[in-house]
């Protein structure tokens, strides 16, 4: 099943990010997918002209629920434009499986709504091993690119909204000096 949707908006080109500054925190649970995920993600940033030595930073944590735990902290220090999350969930035979995406992607939803620097989705929730391989890299594309350039563009939004921000600030500042006689 294809992801593209008839009659969809054409994309626009990925801006230029000056000083792009990424972690990127990946699940060592079904690392062979994750792994892909981060090789798909780093060529999308090479490909974009970014130095991914210099500008990205890799984590590691045991699995997809400790992502939430490792975005946030990272998110904490300031250090980053953006944070992209990877991990993969393959569905089993008990309900653990509806319990960690549930959690993952509660956890990454509030860090999102609550927060100053976007998490970038980045989870496969998948019925078998072939639908990740699939979405890792194979037929369905590589869903680490995809998460590369969601980063530079909400990197883009976020500094776009904090430059309006600033420009506002400057503006009720510039007023408070104002007094009528």
């Amino acid at each position: 099943m294809s992801t593209q949707i008839q009659g969809a908006a054409p994309q626009r080109p990925l801006p230029r990010i000056e000083d792009l500054d990424v972690a990127i925190v990946v699940a060592e649970w079904n690392g062979h997918i994750t792994q892909r995920l981060l090789q798909g993600a780093l060529q999308g940033f090479q490909y974009e002209g970014y130095d991914v030595e210099e500008d990205v930073d890799i984590y590691y944590v045991p699995g997809a629920v400790e992502l939430t735990f490792a975005a946030q902290r990272l998110a904490e220090t300031g250090n980053y434009d953006a944070i992209i999350v990877f991990g993969c969930v393959v569905r089993g035979g008990t309900p653990h499986f509806d319990y960690v995406c549930r959690s993952v992607t509660d956890g990454v939803t509030r860090l999102n709504a609550e927060g100053d620097t976007p998490v970038i989705f980045g989870v496969l929730t998948v019925d078998n091993e072939q639908d990740a391989l699939d979405r890792a890299g194979g037929s369905l594309g590589n869903k680490g690119l995809e998460a590369a350039h969601a980063a530079i563009k909400m990197i883009d939004f976020n500094r776009e909204v904090e430059a309006y921000i600033d420009e506002e600030e400057d503006d009720d500042e510039d007023d408070s000096h104002y007094h009528e006689d």
